[in-house]
């Protein structure tokens, strides 16, 4: 096995391990805080971090989500990419007759995948940071965050 191989292998394995991590965290904490929301109050200043869920928790799960759901889409782009390096012989061998020839093709598709992932990358990284400059001001009186969801049940 070549040195190129090896490294996309491994690649493949820590982008997947990292994406197990996300989720087994996803499970166990109960959301993500990148759709979450940071509240301040008008009195102290004391700021409630909310995962998406509306599940209250600290700074340090808060943040630690946040960084996770944007590494998660590194490990997309890098595990895509591999996957495209160790496909590109293949594919470019039997597009030899096509109107785009396979590399033309690989290089497209890997820019395209570059392209998609570094957006939702900047956007996350966006919308995570704004949460912390941005943070939601709740009037002193209030002592639970606004649930946005209606009550279920009968």
């Amino acid at each position: 096995m070549d040195l190129r191989t090896k490294i996309c292998l491994w690649v493949i394995v820590i982008g997947m391990a990292n994406f197990l991590a996300y989720t087994i965290g996803y499970t166990v904490v109960g959301g993500e805080s990148v759709r979450g929301k940071v509240y301040e109050d008008r009195a102290g200043g004391e700021r409630t971090y909310e995962l998406d869920n509306g599940q209250a928790v600290g700074r340090g799960v808060f943040i630690y989500m946040g960084v996770h759901s944007i590494v998660l889409w590194i490990s997309v782009a890098a595990v895509m990419l591999a996957m495209l390096t160790l496909a590109k012989d293949r594919i470019a061998d039997s597009m030899q007759s096509a109107a785009v020839r396979g590399r033309t093709f690989c290089t497209v598709l890997a820019v395209v995948i570059g392209v998609f992932t570094g957006g939702m990358i900047f956007q996350f990284i966006h919308t995570f940071v704004d949460h912390f400059q941005h943070p939601i001001v709740r009037p002193a009186d209030q002592t639970t965050p606004p649930n946005p969801l209606p009550p279920s049940g009968p």
